[in-house]
């Protein structure tokens, strides 16, 4: 009878175990989700700032059109993406498309010096600031989650309770023109 009891205690325990190391996973990756929520909301703001920004550039560099329309076509790639992978890529092409649009607002003085155009400019600025630290806290929240999937004991219950590894924010090849934020220049 003692026999039986501490096998039922050893079960017990195991048990209780096995929900500690699930509960932990749970939270871990909630951080992971959260933390890609929060990119996304950055996102929204950055995808809502660019037809301003392009009505803008329009009433100065009309004849422009590619690389207007190169803008709005980004921009509506990064609002349809899914997924870590393409939502990176997609705001990878959209923030080049950007940076030709600063380019070429360069050759017009007059744009330059539009106040409007300068404020969407800071605007862009600070969220692009923003989406960084961002997507610096979801690649922190993503290696906590993958090390704690990989980890001895939850190594062993982690892939059966549903847990796989995550993907990080990754810039790409495209790492070093992205890594510096747009320059506000007037």
């Amino acid at each position: 009878m003692s026999t039986g009891l501490v096998i039922l205690g050893i079960l017990v325990l195991l048990v209780l175990y096995v929900v500690f190391i699930y509960n932990g996973l749970v939270a871990l990756r909630q951080r992971v989700n959260q933390s890609f929520a929060d990119i996304d909301v950055q996102l929204k703001q950055r995808h809502d700032l660019v037809p301003n920004l392009v009505e803008t550039v329009k009433g100065y560099a009309a004849h422009e059109r590619g690389t207007l329309e190169a803008v709005v076509q980004a921009r509506n790639a990064a609002i349809a993406a899914r997924g870590t992978e393409q939502v990176a890529a997609a705001e990878n092409a959209l923030t080049g498309a950007l940076r030709q649009l600063f380019a070429l607002a360069e050759a017009y003085p007059d744009l330059k010096a539009n106040q409007n155009f300068q404020q969407l400019q800071t605007e862009l600025a600070d969220i692009e600031n923003k989406i960084a630290a961002a997507r610096r806290f979801f690649n922190n929240a993503v290696q906590e989650y993958n090390t704690g999937i990989e980890q001895m004991p939850a190594v062993l219950f982690a892939a059966s309770l549903g847990f796989h590894r995550r993907e990080f924010f990754d810039l790409g090849e495209t790492r070093p023109q992205l890594e510096q934020a747009p320059s506000v220049k007037f």
